[in-house]
């Protein structure tokens, strides 16, 4: 039997949730993801360190296994047109199936399947069967190597544990270069505009800036994605490492957009691909941006 357990949380720091609550109760999402980005180029907090959204998680996301806890039987859909189902999942150190898990931003597991190039992303929240085996529908679109990374806490764990592994879609591919961070780097989707406001550094209590606004570079009001103002995914270029980063405090309206001020625990410097979603007029916009880590 699987439990739903609802962390309290403390005012005070790192974003978790939309003020008002923890509901799971948003518009269904209705995504724009953008795989190549057309332009190369008011939260509920809590304080650093004091939830699960900022302690740091048992594993990287580059391995099947740490903890304990290992992502098993990953099977990705074997055509590219249109979805199918995929499905996994995760077992302890006896190889029993997890059905255990504590709710984080409104949902029991988030699973993010990118493409071995970060040129494709999906973020997809699977349904658990009473066997222990995760199952979504999820459309890929392009053939070759995907990185399947599951971000969950078991019920009992006192952080999050973040395990990955690499399934094939058969079908030839070619590797799309991943455009570098200069610290200025700009993407859209035709719609949002996401701008790197400086880079960032290694540390644990780092601070990352990005400019969300028209393509006029007007600001844009933000709804609720996850219980919170945005979702912010990344993986570094050069080892996988997977971070995921949280608002801090609550959106700044300026004359040149909606500034989100990310708290940032990057390991390593270099290169990292983020994933922007945020919702807007109803819609869940996925942007990527290279941010440059020094």
């Amino acid at each position: 039997m699987r439990r739903r357990t609802v962390t309290s949380l403390a005012v005070g720091a790192l974003i978790a949730v939309v003020a008002g609550g923890c509901s799971s109760e948003e518009p269904q999402d209705s995504e724009r993801i953008v795989l190549s980005p057309a332009s190369d180029g008011a939260g509920h907090t809590h304080a650093p360190g004091q939830e699960h959204g900022d302690a740091a998680p048992i594993g990287d996301g580059t391995k099947e296994s740490a903890g304990g806890y290992t992502l098993d039987d990953v099977h990705l859909p074997a055509a590219t047109r249109g979805p199918g189902e995929m499905s996994f999942r995760i077992v302890d150190r006896a190889g029993r199936p997890v059905t255990e898990y504590v709710e984080e931003q409104t949902k029991l597991l988030h699973l993010y399947v990118v493409r071995e190039d970060l040129s494709g992303f999906r973020h997809v929240h699977p349904t658990l069967g009473d066997d222990g085996t995760w199952r979504a529908p999820v459309d890929l679109g392009e053939p070759g190597p995907w990185r399947v990374v599951a971000e969950f806490t078991p019920t009992g764990v006192d952080r999050p544990v973040l395990l990955g592994t690499t399934a094939r879609v058969p079908g030839d591919w070619e590797r799309v270069p991943v455009p570098r961070g200069d610290g200025t780097d700009v993407a859209d989707d035709g719609v949002v505009r996401v701008a790197a406001d400086g880079g960032a550094a290694v540390g644990d209590q780092g601070r990352l800036r990005l400019v969300v606004s028209t393509l006029d570079r007007r600001p844009l009001t933000l709804g609720s994605y996850l219980g919170a103002s945005a979702h912010l995914t990344g993986f570094a270029v050069a080892s996988g490492r997977v971070v995921h980063l949280h608002p801090y405090g609550a959106a700044e309206q300026t004359d040149g957009g909606t500034v989100l001020t990310f708290h940032t625990t990057f390991a390593e410097a270099g290169d990292y691909r983020l994933f922007f979603q945020v919702r807007v007029d109803g819609l869940l916009h996925t942007v990527p941006v290279t941010v440059a880590v020094s």
